[in-house]
């Protein structure tokens, strides 16, 4: 899978792409990351890429005819729409969850462009896809959101990690409505906070049935609008 991000800023890329999992399925061709610099589809020798909103207003907005160059340079020619999707990080999108990092993950190149200043030309609308929203509230720009879709469409990649660990977290496998069981490493018992005996005894069968209830607990407690 490839994923390409259209951005002011690809320096913000860098750190969070070089460690961990993401670090590892780059290494090993498991994923493709393109860092695409909407600067260098700017207009002029100065580059500009936005300009000051008609009907008056705050804060500059990105041009349209700047980010559709961009958007026809990076998509694959050689794939058909199924196979490709071109999304906009914008908080007045959908808001994404984990059905939507799994659904975007069979795709073969997905195309995200970071918004920034006070938003996108409302045409660039009909060059795209999707909308996308990480939550209801305003950030900088699309960049900390596309870095956040990145890594949750990283992770279901094939081979990236290992079979049954998705299946097993929050929101994920045939039971998407609860939240994952708690978990515990050693020591056994610290300030005088013991591991559940249970799962220290090896009992696989009593050991799931405990993981089923406390997952359902955990749900009621801290999602219960899941159930």
């Amino acid at each position: 899978m490839t994923i390409s991000i259209i951005t002011l800023f690809p320096q913000m890329f860098e750190g969070p792409f070089s460690h961990s999992i993401i670090k590892r399925a780059l290494n090993k061709n498991l994923l493709e990351i393109k860092l695409i610099d909407l600067r260098s589809f700017g207009i002029g020798k100065h580059k500009t890429v936005d300009d000051k909103p008609y009907g008056g207003g705050a804060g500059m907005i990105l041009r349209v005819d700047v980010l559709k160059k961009a958007i026809d340079e990076t998509r694959d020619k050689t794939l058909n729409k199924s196979e490709e999707k071109v999304i906009l990080m914008d908080a007045s999108g959908k808001t994404f969850n984990q059905k939507n990092a799994e659904r975007l993950s069979k795709l073969k190149h997905l195309i995200i462009i970071c918004g920034h200043y006070e938003g996108v030309d409302a045409r660039v609308r009909n060059f795209i896809d999707e909308e996308i929203s990480v939550g209801d509230f305003i950030l900088t720009g699309g960049e900390i959101p596309a870095i956040l879709v990145t890594d949750a469409v990283a992770r279901y990649a094939e081979n990236v990690l290992k079979k049954g660990v998705i299946e097993a977290e929050s929101f994920s496998g045939d039971d998407n409505s609860h939240l994952e069981y708690p978990q515990y490493t050693r020591p056994d018992v610290f300030e005088k906070l013991s591991v559940p005996k249970i799962l220290r005894e090896g009992n696989h069968g009593k050991i799931a049935e405990w993981k089923k209830e406390a997952s359902k607990k955990r749900t009621e407690k801290l999602r219960p609008d899941l159930l």
